[in-house]
């Protein structure tokens, strides 16, 4: 009767936690729909008297003041620059600044193959997923391709700063590492190609929250038969199946590789996705295997940190502790999105007849977290081994900076604070992302300092 009882309790937290996220996937799809058409009215009542013609931008010469680009990389479920309509995934914080890309790459593809389009979203070219990757996950070895990469002068006397959301920084550290490993083919890259990496919210070390959806703390790469993301797979499965080309033009969560259209894969291979014996979801090609903490210690065993490349982190909170026991920090302050998982991962606890994920694991350094992360997992690199890295309190204490080493801060926010709705942080918002591009543009270069626009050489 209680087996019954506790199998009750978790069909209904199921039902409540896919109806928050279905509401809010159907909120911020119908808010890019409505920006979408009041523009479109706007500009039809509103037509300008002179027919001004307007010449696309070349993005090899869209850099006049040599700036090197600050690139904002999204995470899970994210999107970029055309997608959605005109809605910003990083809530406008593009516009802080004269030189920043927002590429749009799979919202739910592996960190592997996320890392791979970066690369060729910003030097051009088609995507090389790589010949022995994609026979080891049964896709196709190539993906879409970019005719003008956003940056193609990218090298190491023309390096790039990247910030990074959630798993966005995961994927740039993956990438840095590829370009050390000059895994290119037909390239000559290097880590300096990197100049800086910030994270926000940055999943370095893997998070508790994917075995609350549904990922097995067994071993960190199958789903539970009953769980929300064995219903998110499903619903991708039929997404993609559909292709529905207008649909998909407005987001994509990156599966084109996997050749799931029914133009290509047809009724039975539907079926075959369907029961897990075809797609990203039976290889384990997609972005959740690699947010488990078993899955971020496979990662973090190649990833390095490079002696030349400085590194930033905002770690997010939005726990406390009353009596000794981890609980929400508020209830106002936490989106409703992500308060009920506030409160399962501050009392989270490992299964014990499963093995720990790693040597000295305790559940109670993994209880502060912002809803989708736990804090510990942001700060820096730390699993399998130890990255350097400095707890910051005030900027002012770590200048000069130096290369080589992780500063990171802990701020009081939740997963998603920092993007889509600005007006949720605040002046917040301006204080992070103002110190963010300040920091690339004034205190962070190899050689000598940038000259910005409108400023003369000192």
């Amino acid at each position: 009767m209680i087996r019954w009882g506790i199998f009750a309790l978790q069909l209904a937290e199921l039902f409540v936690s896919s109806m928050v996220h279905v509401l809010y996937g159907f909120y911020i799809f119908s808010s890019a729909v409505a920006g979408d058409l009041s523009q479109a009215l706007n500009d039809w009542f509103l037509k300008p008297n002179a027919n001004i013609e307007v010449k696309a931008e070349d993005p090899s010469k869209t850099n006049p003041d040599g700036l090197p680009p600050i690139v904002l990389v999204h995470g899970i479920f994210g999107f970029g620059k055309g997608k959605l309509g005109g809605l910003s995934y990083f809530a406008g914080a593009e516009k802080k600044d004269e030189r920043v890309l927002v590429p749009d790459l799979g919202s739910l593809t592996s960190i592997y193959d996320r890392a791979r389009e970066l690369f060729y979203y910003l030097k051009g070219g088609q995507v090389d997923f790589g010949e022995e990757h994609s026979k080891a996950y049964g896709h196709s070895q190539f993906g879409r391709i970019y005719e003008q990469g956003q940056y193609p002068e990218w090298d190491e006397d023309n390096p790039i700063h990247f910030v990074g959301h959630s798993a966005g920084a995961q994927v740039v550290r993956v990438l840095q590492q590829m370009l050390a490993d000059k895994a290119f083919k037909g390239y000559e890259t290097s880590e300096n190609w990197v100049l800086s990496i910030t994270s926000l919210s940055g999943a370095f070390n893997g998070t508790t929250r994917t075995y609350l959806d549904g990922m097995q703390p067994e071993d960190g790469r199958t789903m539970k038969p009953i769980s929300l993301l064995q219903l998110c797979r499903i619903g991708v499965i039929f997404y993609d199946w559909l292709d529905i080309p207008w649909l998909k033009a407005y987001y994509n969560f990156g599966f084109d590789h996997f050749n799931m259209s029914w133009r290509k894969m047809g009724l039975w291979g539907l079926v075959d996705c369907l029961l897990g014996n075809a797609g990203p979801f039976a290889t384990g090609d997609w972005i959740l295997p690699d947010l488990t903490i078993q899955g971020s210690i496979r990662l973090n065993c190649h990833l390095q940190t490079f002696p030349h490349t400085y590194y930033f982190s905002y770690a997010t909170k939005r726990t406390r502790k009353i009596l000794g026991v981890t609980v929400p920090s508020g209830i106002l302050s936490i989106h409703p999105l992500l308060f009920i998982r506030v409160l399962q991962m501050s009392q989270w606890c490992h299964p014990p007849d499963v093995s720990p994920p790693y040597k000295g694991y305790r559940d109670e350094d993994w209880q502060d977290n912002d809803g989708a992360l736990n804090t510990i997992s942001m700060t820096h690199p730390r699993l399998p081994i130890e990255h350097p890295s400095r707890f910051v309190v005030n900027d002012a204490d770590i200048q000069p900076l130096q290369p080589g080493i992780w500063y990171y801060k802990i701020v009081e926010a939740d997963h998603i604070l920092f993007i889509v709705n600005r007006e949720r942080a605040g002046v917040q918002f301006d204080l992070i992302y103002d110190s963010i591009f300040e920091r690339c543009r004034k205190h962070v270069f190899r050689k000598t300092p940038q000259t910005l626009p409108n400023q003369a050489p000192e």
